[in-house]
């Protein structure tokens, strides 16, 4: 049981930064979706979606390598992190100095015969370039602060990044009009440029912010010692190349349906039912924030303890707890959801029956995410590739054929069938290649029960928000009675 304290401990840390920074990160959707219209947050939203697709390209998968050559190579930390951080480094060069290249052809692709004008396309894609690229070497430095155990600074750093973005955003969108507005010191000055309701400074915000990030996080930058080691390196990027793929493919499935509604849809709407499916994403915030707080503490945590005698029994103990709690959250954020849209415009509430859909979704692939422990710890990452690429190509064939015909919420039970098959496909492969005892009746019974509760709470109560709340609280207190003896340890332990 001090195992699972020390892993509890070590996610708590995480979470706090994590949860802090969504949390405050989401107190801007509601500014966005009121300042900008549905077609200008469609722009927003897709232009993040091929971020986060092409920072998976920039990382390739060399988290995860980092952690995993830690462990099998101990003594050897400074030598595995200048090597990984040294083959990010080549590879965002070449991106950058690619991408600027061909920047006009890919302004245009993007633009696709839509309204908003192409020199803020072009504008736009510098903007991320840069930003996609200091993120990019941020990666193995931030990862080397959670080898070292170092969660204090890695949350402050995450805070000060988010807390900047947070600011400059309110400050280019109410500050400077209001100094124009009111004619205070600076009013000229600002009135000879600035442009109202500009998307783009929203991405300029987060360019200053990933700068300041980079640069605060120079006492691990001068850690670096650059002395390329050839076998090292081909070792390392043999093992990453299937997690690259894997990392890759999950990016698609997460990101690929806005694109494609962006390009699949008819130009005059499409911005538009961009920026309605992306909002609501948005409510489905609380149910990312707790998988990826859980991962930050769980990845690390998983190859450290890969050694132990009792490392499968852990791993299985883990997942149901990891079960009770987003089965929890899932119906608490449904039960809740005539609260949670007032986070967001009114004119986008028609897209509101996605929210449940995608929820799931989120429940699966937080699922999948700790099965996928086995494949990491067995050094068989070629079925990561496998199970991600799988849900990739669910992604891709299914929203190309029900996109024109049923749009978002294609992409919503697209997404859905892509993480469950992934998630189940896992367990099977983990099951023939490394048994791990999960306790499956005991964690499918807790997923039905969520679902059957969900649908009441949504569809045949109508998101009530009291019968919604009841529902939820009963389930809570049915988890407790279950669980009490376990729960009794913990607190116990703690």
């Amino acid at each position: 049981m001090s195992t699972i304290k020390k892993f509890a401990g070590e996610t708590a840390i995480y979470g706090v930064s994590t949860i802090a920074s969504r949390i405050l990160n989401f107190f801007l959707t509601p500014i966005y979706t009121k300042v900008y219209s549905r077609a200008v947050y469609g722009i927003f939203t897709e232009m993040y979606s091929y971020a986060s697709i092409l920072n998976a390209l920039l990382s390739f998968g060399m988290e995860t390598t980092f952690f995993r050559y830690l462990n099998k190579k101990e003594g050897q930390k400074e030598v595995i992190y200048s090597n990984t951080f040294m083959m990010i480094a080549i590879m965002s060069a070449l991106f950058l100095v690619t991408c600027f290249t061909f920047i006009h052809p890919i302004a245009v692709w993007i633009q696709d015969g839509r309204p908003t004008p192409l020199s803020d396309y072009i504008l736009y894609i510098k903007f991320f370039l840069v930003i996609l690229v200091i993120d990019g070497l941020s990666v193995v430095p931030f990862a080397r602060l959670r080898a070292d155990g170092k969660p204090g600074r890695y949350a402050t750093l995450k805070l000060i990044n988010i807390i900047t973005f947070i600011c400059l955003n309110l400050f280019f969108i109410f500050a400077i009009p209001f100094i124009i507005k009111n004619n205070l010191p600076l009013a000229n000055f600002f009135a000879g440029w600035y442009r109202q309701k500009w998307v783009g400074y929203v991405f300029i915000s987060n360019l200053i912010a990933s700068s300041l990030t980079i640069i605060l996080l120079v006492p691990e930058l001068i850690k670096l010692r650059f002395r390329p080691q050839k076998k090292l390196i081909q070792e390392m990027l043999v093992y990453s190349l299937p997690i690259f793929v894997a990392n890759l493919s999950f990016i698609v499935n997460e990101n690929l349906d806005k694109i494609f509604l962006g390009h699949l849809l008819p130009p005059s709407i499409s911005e538009a039912q961009v920026g309605i499916y992306g909002a609501c994403c948005k409510i489905a915030i609380f149910l990312s924030i707790f998988i990826n707080a859980f991962r930050l503490g769980a990845e690390p945590f998983f190859f450290s303890h890969a050694k132990n005698e009792n490392a499968k029994q852990t791993y299985a103990t883990i997942m149901n707890y990891f079960v009770l709690v987003i089965s929890l959250i899932f119906v608490g954020v449904v039960a809740n959801v005539e609260i949670l849209k007032h986070f967001i415009g009114k004119e986008f509430w028609e897209g509101l029956n996605v929210v449940p859909i995608l929820l799931f979704g989120y429940v699966s692939l937080g699922i999948y995410m700790n099965l996928s422990i086995w494949y990491k710890l067995s050094d068989q990452t070629k079925y990561g590739l496998y199970i991600s690429g799988a849900g990739a190509i669910i992604t891709i064939i299914l929203n190309l054929i029900f996109i024109p015909f049923y749009g978002y919420m294609a992409s919503a039970w697209v997404s859905l069938i892509a993480y469950t098959s992934m998630m189940v496909l896992s367990y099977i492969l983990g099951q023939r290649n490394y048994a791990i005892p999960y306790h499956l009746k005991k964690n499918v019974a807790y997923l039905i029960s969520s679902i059957v509760i969900v649908w009441f709470s949504f569809v045949y109560f109508k998101r009530d928000l009291i019968m919604g709340n009841a529902l939820f609280v009963i389930f809570g207190l049915i988890i407790l009675y279950l669980e009490r003896h376990q729960i009794k340890k913990i607190i116990a332990s703690l």
